[in-house]
């Protein structure tokens, strides 16, 4: 008989190492596995919910998508023509789940009554100048909003403090339509130095991306000086303190790298939030986004094509939470800890009934 099986022993310290390396290489990575895997099933109702909203809605619209195609002229006959052509005049629960199958099966968004072009390509061709812009606005809030809430949080109760905080409050009450409106009134108009609308160079960037990113500014800098606060007061700290480290590695090394596990998820909804906020701000600068296309769309009431831009923002936005939630998940060791306590208790449990089993069958 071999010494495991004799049950030899050995040190606390080994087995508690051995069995944290097994159980996050082995059985932490199944649970996150499965983890990954609810989270995204969990996308599907949400999903599905939207469209079936943003379906009805349209369906139940007073204007038909054939006077749309056809004009407001267009005689009743050829209207009913058109809306029989299109399939239009079927019951609500057909349409809808013809518009799921080919959703499903082809990843197809319909045809856009005013483009006569696949909804697909329309939102394709306009898509990545809504995700520049979002992707900018929130790299800048990163750069401005840690630096500040950390700066906030080591000098707690000073007039840097205060400032931060009362800028902040003030940021995340203004409505990115109205800073983009004072921007452009500002620096375009009255200064002339950023351009009004368009895109072509990094000039037309600039404006969009600061409205965009006032938001994320404030309520990131808010959230990184709560949770530096409360990394702050913990016992490990006054303890790293105690043994003589200087406050910069003290706060870089100890309290920084715990206290912006919170922010990271923060960061990433902010992403989700960014993109589409984007679209409010592509009106205003008339940038060919998807804020402009579903702008212009709801106008013509191409029906279609908004449901198309709605359904890919609440993918965006699902996504984007999806992946934070992962990353959350991986960063935090107190989520990593439930997932390898989890699984070491499930497999020290399969471990004891084997014998017990075995013993059954003898």
């Amino acid at each position: 008989m071999r010494p495991a099986e004799a049950g030899a022993t050995f040190p606390a310290s080994a087995g508690r190492i051995l069995d944290l390396q097994t159980v996050w290489m082995i059985g932490g990575r199944s649970s996150m596995i499965r983890y990954i895997i609810r989270r995204v099933l969990l996308m599907i109702p949400i999903l599905l919910g939207v469209i079936i909203v943003v379906f009805t809605i349209n369906f139940f619209s007073e204007s038909s998508p054939a006077i749309t195609i056809l004009g407001a002229t267009a005689t009743p006959e050829k209207v009913a023509q058109v809306e029989h052509e299109l399939g239009l005049d079927r019951p609500y629960l057909e349409q809808l789940g013809n518009y799921l199958l080919n959703l499903i099966t082809k990843f197809d968004l319909g045809n856009s009554y005013v483009y006569k072009t696949p909804v697909v390509k329309l939102i394709a061709a306009r898509l990545p100048s809504t995700v520049k812009i979002g992707l900018m606005g929130v790299l800048l809030s990163i750069v401005i909003g840690i630096p500040l809430g950390v700066l906030a949080a080591v000098k707690q109760y000073s007039v840097f403090d205060y400032g931060a905080t009362l800028l902040s409050v003030i940021l995340s009450a203004v409505p990115s339509f109205w800073l983009a409106l004072m921007l452009i009134t500002t620096f375009s108009v009255n200064l002339g130095w950023l351009p009004v609308s368009g895109v072509g160079t990094w000039k037309h960037y600039v404006l969009p991306v600061i409205s965009v990113a006032i938001g994320p500014i404030a309520m990131i800098t808010r959230m990184t000086r709560s949770s530096m606060l409360e990394v702050i007061r913990q016992d490990y700290i006054r303890t790293a303190r105690a043994k003589g480290l200087s406050e910069g590695n003290v706060v870089f090394h100890h309290v920084l790298q715990n206290g912006l596990i919170p922010v990271a998820t923060i960061v990433g909804m902010m992403i989700g939030i960014s993109m589409t906020g984007a679209i409010i701000v592509e009106t205003i600068f008339n940038i060919p986004g998807l804020g402009t296309l579903m702008n212009s769309s709801i106008s013509s009431k191409d029906y279609i094509t908004v449901q198309g831009c709605v359904l890919i923002c609440a993918f965006i936005v699902t996504s984007m939470n999806l992946l934070t939630d992962i990353a959350y998940a991986i960063i935090d060791p107190r989520i990593k800890a439930q997932y390898t306590a989890s699984s070491g208790g499930r497999k020290r449990e399969e471990k004891a009934e084997t014998p017990k089993e075995g013993g059954d069958a003898a």
